[in-house]
């Protein structure tokens, strides 16, 4: 069966488009959405309901849509979208779903991008009052922005019949359209939602694009004023079994009759609060359809002799109380009286579309008369105007449209449109009783399988907040956010607490407004774009010799140089070996480079670090301690004192980033009055670690005039010298307790540095090989031999903490209760028994040789675990409870099925007297 008039609508019936839906092949235009064509091909169940497996039609004819939910499969795939608002095309493939979409497991083909715009104005909404603004404040020579989601201007002029300034509503629209398009500084993006609204005039859109490369794009628009003209959403009614295929509301019906030459049925009951649906009864009437009654509620109907006319009978003072049939409504009761029918159309009145108004934080008040919530006042930067701000006739919305752009000093005269002015007011009824179990089947939200019973149950379990009732009921959570649920959950609410809606606060609105995908949202930010790799001015000689790569954040860092037979153990013992008898070297030019400068720069490390930094001379360096207000270490590294008002600070790779926004986070908000600027030089400098005892043999060759002695270069101490020829930055540091430095010389000299130091035969080592070094010698790993809940004191760190300064951050954590437990976890060394055993990281600690039966008391975990050279066997770092005090002990670290026991030593396993650091 077809519902396709012969003729009417907006549709292209020169084009045929062919799609699928649920296994069909089906036929559509140009200018159909999926929910229209559909309709046209007689498919009404479109989907079932995501708890009860109910079916369910399509009912709205835009974005307020709570049933029509699909699958798209082809040509893009796309779960969950409303077919309501997918803009047919040949080629669609798309299924029906049962409440819950699935992922795509194919990546998705399509492309998308965002771009940036400004403007004086910006006005949300095509509708008569949208029109009116954009035109008005164009005229004036404002920059503007017209913004709206459907393919051409008109908003709900695109469903009616109406004439305006004795033109049919769609051409006086069309024409506006093409007066903005052609005018000087203006923007009209078409197909384009508007989703969420910020502070200073920030606004977010999403562009379904119809040509180009992508297929959306993300508008980030800024405008000094915004006219939201988002017009409003007619409200279902909630009565026993109101879910079935075939209820359609009201003003649906209409616009799929006008703008899509669709009728919803063969024969129409229309079920009204409000005078809106009567043109809709007439105007099927005239299509074709019979009507053979309209229900108002209310005790008297609007004075229309139109239905007379027609044969269309008006019952007031009544209500619809139920439907009957399965797939379908077959028929309707009224007063205790079967109508049998093939399409029901309800107008539970209308709720203005204050969403955007309400995420920049605008207020809204209770109408009584409208059963709705409207903007209460202007914000600085935003009005609203037309129907979403409560004003339903046609010209005072473009009265309101007009006045919205009041800084335009141009009159344009108001058009005049034929449309019928309301003659009473809509009824404000939230629900029509039944008996008393159909509760269960009046539902408030249709997309959440959300009834009145569940609202009541709420109530009665003593909810009285509507934000509670919200999460308790989930109604507004789906995708339509409450278009037609949210209003009726409020006065059901309310209705059930004998509450006032006028003294409650409304749900509050979030963005997004409608649901945008997450792949808009990325843009092109996806693949290396999204999480860039980034290497190092080495990188290529070490792709070049083979290195094994691990990722550090976003750094591509050598693992470690494999040579012909040998796997990750052996290249690792090889490295470590060279570094520890001889002479090896490491790229570590991903460390986190941060200067800091200013008169107040050691002022400001003072207050970063748990250590003094004031005191450090110019020259030397020291090691520093970062903790969070909480007191737990959040970074470590060394702070270089290039001149008084200089510093040059190292972070660890991975919190590169997070330091430095650290530091503008107290400089901005905290600490404003700090003359202090820091500013990011990692990729400024190439690294490279100098270690082992033939290092100061290496450097004085490469740095003849550099005086490399321990009296003239001391440990913690930095020197400006020509190294290889290049002018370098030479630190006198160790990460491994070896006699060590790094030299620091711009990136683009790295690789002559890096390849002046290979034709020495130096052995090159990876980060493998520097975490064993460093857990050799007990220096922690922040992020692996730390989780966030470690004191400097914990890692027996007590020394970098300063007895002389007022304060730093995270210092008074220091004398919580909770820091002061003796059982703290503490860092300490485990020594296997068996000294072939290699413990899994993360593996737990126990006291006792058997594991009992749950609960079972956990002393700690492992935190690094490594096999040694130098050692000539494994070993471990690890977190224990009051480990300090349990040095010596035996305890036990369940590995698979099996308890290894372990000796708890100090943390530092070589080199205790650190002799070595000076060779």
């Amino acid at each position: 069966m077809t519902f396709r008039l012969p003729s009417g609508g907006h549709v292209d019936r020169d084009t045929l488009l062919r799609f699928a839906f649920d296994g069909r092949e089906l036929t559509g235009h140009p200018g159909d959405t999926l929910a229209s064509a559909l309709l046209a091909n007689g498919v009404h169940q479109v989907a079932r309901s995501v708890k009860l497996g109910r079916p369910r039609g399509i009912m709205a004819a835009g974005v307020e849509e709570p049933n029509a939910v699909v699958q798209l499969e082809k040509p893009f795939p796309e779960p969950m979208r409303t077919a309501t608002t997918v803009e047919l095309y040949d080629g669609l493939v798309a299924r029906s779903l049962s409440g819950q979409g699935r992922l795509a497991a194919e990546p998705d083909p399509a492309r998308y991008d965002a771009k940036h715009l400004h403007c004086d104005v910006l006005v949300v909404g095509a509708g008569p009052a949208g029109l009116v603004a954009a035109r008005t404040a164009a005229r004036a020579g404002a920059r503007v922005v017209l913004v709206d989601d459907q393919p051409e201007p008109g908003g709900s002029l695109l469903g009616s019949n109406e004439y305006v300034d004795l033109k049919p509503a769609v051409e006086w629209a069309r024409a506006i359209g093409d007066e903005l398009r052609a005018t000087p500084d203006v923007d009209v993006l078409d197909r384009t939602t508007a989703f969420g609204a910020y502070d200073d005039g920030f606004v977010l859109a999403v562009q379904n694009r119809t040509s180009g490369a992508a297929r959306q794009r993300v508008w980030r628009i800024r405008a000094a004023r915004t006219v939201f003209a988002t017009g409003a959403h007619e409200r279902p009614i909630v009565f026993p079994d109101n879910d079935r295929p075939g209820i359609f509301l009201a003003s649906a019906a209409r616009t799929y009759l006008h703008r899509y030459g669709v009728v919803p049925g063969r024969r129409a009951v229309v079920f009204t609060m409000d005078d809106s649906a009567y043109a809709t009864a007439i105007d099927l009437a005239d299509a074709g359809v019979e009507v053979p009654l309209v229900v108002d509620v209310r005790p008297t109907a609007p004075e229309n002799a139109a239905c007379a006319e027609r044969g269309i009978e008006v019952r007031t003072g009544t209500a619809v109380t139920g439907t009957e049939g399965t797939e379908r409504v077959t028929g309707v009761r009224v007063a205790g009286e079967l109508i049998p029918c093939d399409t029901l159309l309800v107008s539970g009145g209308w709720t203005p579309a204050v969403h955007l108004f309400s995420q920049l934080r605008g207020a809204l008040r209770y109408e009584p008369a409208l059963g709705a919530y409207v903007p209460d006042g202007d914000l600085p930067t935003a009005r609203v105007a037309g129907s979403a701000n409560g004003t339903l006739d046609f010209a005072g919305c473009v009265r309101e449209g007009r006045a919205a752009a009041a800084k335009a000093p141009v009159e344009i005269p108001l058009p005049v449109s034929d449309a019928q002015p309301r003659e009473l007011a809509p009824a404000v009824e939230w629900q029509i009783p039944g008996a008393e179990s159909d509760v269960d089947t009046s539902f408030v939200d249709l997309q959440r399988d959300a009834t009145v019973s569940d609202v009541l149950r709420a109530t009665g379990a003593g909810l009285t907040s509507l934000e509670h009732v919200k999460r308790y009921t989930t109604i507004g959570t789906a995708h339509d956010q409450g278009k037609t649920s949210g209003m009726l959950a409020a006065g059901i609410t309310a209705e059930a607490l004998g509450a006032d809606l006028a003294d409650r606060r409304p749900t509050t609105y979030r963005p997004p407004y409608t649901p945008v995908a997450f792949a808009a949202l990325a843009g092109r930010n996806r693949g290396e774009l999204h999480d860039p790799v980034r290497v190092t001015a080495l990188h290529s000689w070490h792709v070049g010799h083979g290195a094994e790569f691990e990722n550090v954040g976003q750094w591509k860092r050598p693992w470690y140089y494999p040579r012909p037979g040998e796997d990750l153990p052996a290249a690792v013992r090889r490295e470590c070996l060279a570094a520890r008898t001889d002479v090896a070297m490491m790229d570590g030019s991903t460390l986190g480079k941060i200067d800091v400068q200013g008169p107040d720069a050691a002022e400001f490390l003072d207050l970063l670090y748990t250590n003094l930094m004031s005191t450090l001379k110019v020259g030397r360096i020291r090691y520093g301690v970062m903790c969070g207000v909480d007191g737990m270490v959040i970074d470590d590294g060394t702070v270089i004192r290039v001149a008084e008002d200089r510093f040059l600070v190292t972070t660890t790779t991975g919190n590169a980033a997070m330091v430095l926004d650290w530091m503008e986070e107290w400089l901005q908000t905290e600490w404003p009055h700090l003359r202090v600027f820091a500013t990011s030089v990692t990729e400024h400098w190439a690294t490279v670690a100098l270690v082992g005892p033939r290092s100061r043999e290496i450097l004085a060759g490469l740095a003849p005039e550099l005086d490399v002695s321990n009296e003239a270069f001391g440990f913690m101490a930095w020197r400006d010298a020509d190294v290889a020829g290049i002018a370098a930055r030479v630190c006198r540091i160790s990460f491994s307790g070896e006699l060590a430095y790094e030299i620091n010389v711009p990136s683009w000299y790295g690789l002559a540095l890096w390849e002046a130091l290979a034709s020495r035969g130096i052995t090159p080592y990876g980060t493998e090989t520097m975490h064993v070094l460093r857990a050799e010698k007990g220096y922690p790993i922040i992020g692996q031999d730390t989780d966030g809940t470690v004191t400097p004191q914990d890692l027996g760190m007590s020394w970098a903490v300063s007895k002389k300064k007022a304060g730093f951050l995270g210092k008074r954590s220091f004398s919580r209760a909770e820091n002061l437990r003796p059982d703290r976890k503490q860092f300490v060394g485990l020594l296997p028994v068996d000294p072939t055993v290699l413990l899994p990281e993360g593996a737990q600690i126990i006291e006792t040789a058997h594991v009992p039966r749950p609960p079972v008391r956990m002393l700690g975990h492992v935190t690094s675990s490594y096999p040694s050279a130098v050692l000539d066997r494994t070993f471990a770092l690890a977190l224990v409870r009051s480990g300090r005090e349990r040095i010596g002990e035996t305890l036990f670290v369940p590995v698979g099925d099996e308890v290894v026991p372990v000796t708890v030593t100090e943390s530092v396993l070589y080199d205790k007297e650190g002799t070595r650091r000076d060779g």
